[in-house]
């Protein structure tokens, strides 16, 4: 049943954020695809996922269907929150790349990844994101420290 709430309330906050991010102009576009690509597309990604929540069937429930709200999950939250706080502080003196790797393989590791899949997943992740936004969407990112090896 929370699951459902969850859902209700995601796809709310979903179509409020993309009213929002609909009406956005920039002043001037320096990007092919223009400022409120991003955004729109992730808040997509998130309403589908919420109407999933809200379509799914309940099934049996097995003992870790759903885990229990308890100090664990909320401080695996409050974690959550703290690397995007950190990520978004060093997004531009690290740049993308080193920023993301970092935030991806702590990522990984809070949610149970091996070492050796957190360490892989992280560099991969952080490079093919940096080649689809700053080569095939034309989208520039920071490079931060790793500026002098300017692809």
């Amino acid at each position: 049943m929370s699951q459902r709430i969850f859902g209700v309330v995601l796809l709310l906050a979903c179509l409020g954020l993309m009213t929002v991010a609909w009406g956005y102009h920039a002043p001037y576009s320096y990007e092919p695809v223009g400022p409120r690509a991003y955004p729109m597309l992730l808040l997509i990604l998130m309403a589908l996922g919420a109407i999933h929540l809200l379509l799914k069937p309940s099934g049996t429930k097995t003992d870790d269907s759903e885990q229990p709200m308890d100090k664990l999950v909320f401080g695996k939250v409050g974690t959550c929150v703290g690397l995007f706080l950190l990520y978004a502080a060093t997004f531009e003196p690290l740049g993308f790349i080193l920023s993301s790797v970092l935030f991806g393989i702590t990522m990984a590791r809070l949610y149970a990844g091996t070492w050796l899949i957190s360490l892989v997943s992280g560099p991969v992740l952080a490079v093919g994101l940096y080649v689809l936004f700053d080569r095939v969407l034309d989208v520039p990112l920071p490079l931060g420290l790793l500026s002098s090896l300017e692809f």
